[in-house]
């Protein structure tokens, strides 16, 4: 996935709302950014931070600009743009890059499912074996040195767990699919001390036959690339 056109560069000032951000630009101009991002970004929203950002040429839009990826003050960097992760996951797949998901025929994405009015972000078919339904999760917590998810309570993801243990007890392959988009994550492990009820349906999930997999592509200023030694050099997961 390369940025096209590149990124630009600006200077956090602070993350707001949610969905907002404010920023100054090289040339001194403080502006408002968009941020397609739901969760707490901690540690990924210091102000000082470096804010790389995408420029749409939508006019209807009220804000242009869009937070794509931070970079620390230790030269580390974040892809904070969530929507970022299943582009990511589908470009893995059809790549061969995660072995576990290979074989299959056809891919489809946002498919309706579960009895939680839920949508699956990938299901994976071929008509020759169990439909494969992959849930991912963009993993950008790092602290004392290792990967957590998630970085807050997260009702829609403890309800996106329950899916998947209903579809393995229904005979599919159901996959919980880690996207580590922090490059100074090395491995990942439930985020217990922020929402206990998901680390312990994680657990459940695992115990049921639910996949836990995770993949790390390599991320810079002006792509997010997979590297041929990717699943070796991967973050490892611990669901205890």
């Amino acid at each position: 996935m390369k940025f096209e056109p590149p990124l630009q560069s600006a200077t956090l000032i602070k993350r707001y709302k949610r969905f907002l951000a404010d920023v100054t630009l090289n040339d001194g101009t403080p502006t408002t950014i968009h941020v397609a991002n739901t969760g707490a970004m901690s540690g990924c929203a210091e102000p000082g931070d470096t804010v790389w950002y995408s420029t749409s040429t939508n006019p209807k839009r009220k804000y242009p600009l869009s937070w794509e990826l931070t970079q620390t003050k230790a030269g580390e960097f974040i892809c904070v743009n969530t929507i970022r992760a299943n582009a990511l996951a589908e470009e893995a797949i059809n790549l061969g890059i995660i072995e576990q998901l290979t074989g299959y025929q056809k891919l489809q994405r946002e498919v309706k499912y579960g009895s939680e009015n839920s949508r699956i972000d990938i299901v994976l078919s071929d008509g020759e074996k169990p439909d494969a339904f992959v849930e991912v999760k963009s993993v950008t917590l790092l602290q004392d040195g290792q990967g957590y998810f998630p970085d807050a309570v997260t009702v829609r993801g403890q309800k996106h767990l329950r899916e998947l243990i209903t579809m393995v007890e229904q005979g599919h392959r159901a996959v919980l699919l880690f996207a580590i988009l922090h490059t100074g994550i090395e491995s990942i492990e439930a985020a217990a001390h922020i929402d206990p009820k998901y680390a312990q349906l994680l657990k459940q999930a695992e115990d049921a036959g639910v996949e836990i997999l995770s993949f790390k592509p390599d991320i810079t200023n002006s792509s997010i690339a997979f590297s041929e030694n990717l699943l070796a050099n991967g973050a490892t997961h611990d669901a205890q």
